[in-house]
């Protein structure tokens, strides 16, 4: 699989289906809190903390591909991107998760997306109870949501 560099002015990063992005700093505390990525195409990422944070990829069959080897995932870049880069490790790029993605990491707690005020809210529905997250576009608020998830005791 290939990436190519999505161009455009971008608020954050990480961008959706609503064309709204995933900023680095979630998709960052999502990683931490122990988000697993299989890259695939279409994904999205940054290669973070290497003055490249505004620079979003794309994995695609054109440009980057995914090599696996005994000793852990490599992202390769075949010498049509902008600058020099043969290949990174996959530790070293950062995921920035679609809307849709997060929606389907949400799974059956997922209870509805609306629109509220200036934003939007999540609402996850577990055991009975109800909770609510909100964030200024889709993917922020499902990231929000996924990370309660992740960070909560019972999903360790």
């Amino acid at each position: 699989m290939r990436t190519r560099p999505v161009r455009g002015t971008l608020p954050s990063l990480g961008m959706t289906q609503d064309g709204h992005v995933l900023s680095v700093s979630l998709a960052r505390a999502l990683r931490d809190a122990g988000l697993e990525w299989t890259p695939a195409r279409g994904d999205h990422f940054v290669m973070p903390d290497r003055g490249m944070d505004g620079e979003v990829f794309v994995l695609s069959d054109m440009t980057i591909e995914v090599n696996h080897f005994r000793g852990g995932t490599v992202i390769g870049f075949n010498g049509t991107t902008e600058w020099a880069l043969d290949s990174v490790d996959q530790r070293d790029a950062l995921w920035l998760p679609g809307e849709h993605q997060l929606r389907e990491l949400l799974g059956d707690a997922f209870a509805g997306l609306a629109r509220e005020g200036g934003g939007y809210r999540v609402t996850l529905s577990e055991a009975g109870r109800h909770t609510s997250y909100d964030g200024a576009n889709p993917s922020e608020a499902y990231g929000r949501a996924l990370l309660s998830r992740l960070e909560a005791p019972s999903s360790r």
